[in-house]
């Protein structure tokens, strides 16, 4: 299974997923499509991934005048901050579980990212969620 994550860095906030059993531009395109529904971002970073690096996929960036950014081949930092939630689900959720089903993947994936928005502090946050930051300005 491949999932695919769209992160607003400022605040570590998971704006959408998705999981497909290939690694295709396509469920990229429905995440990013989810994602860009929350917001138009100055900039989108991605790795070189050939989902990522697709016409298909950067089409929508380029229609909305998005920033388009890629990391360096080979370059894990360049993307520090997805490349940490990465450790953070593999370590505090994946590596404990086990699943036959996909649809129970999903529903317990689903179920963490809610967790990882609305209940994980971050030390990097100043101990508060990625919800909290996220929304912060929409509170003011």
């Amino acid at each position: 299974m491949y999932l695919v994550a769209v992160i607003d860095w400022y605040s570590r906030y998971i704006l959408s997923w998705e999981l497909s059993n290939t690694l295709d531009a396509e469920f990229c395109i429905v995440a990013l499509k989810k994602a860009l529904e929350m917001g138009r971002p100055e900039i989108f970073n991605t790795d070189q991934g050939c989902q990522f690096t697709s016409k298909a996929f950067l089409k929508p960036l380029k229609e909305r005048s998005i920033n388009i950014s890629m990391d360096g081949r080979g370059r894990a930092l360049d993307n520090i901050f997805v490349e940490r939630f990465w450790r953070t689900l593999k370590y505090e959720w994946l590596y404990l579980n086990e699943y036959e089903r996909v649809a129970d993947l999903s529903r317990d994936l689903q179920k963490y990212l809610t967790f990882y928005n609305s209940e994980r502090l971050h030390s990097s946050l100043g101990y508060r969620t990625p919800q909290e930051i996220y929304f912060e300005e929409e509170d003011l």
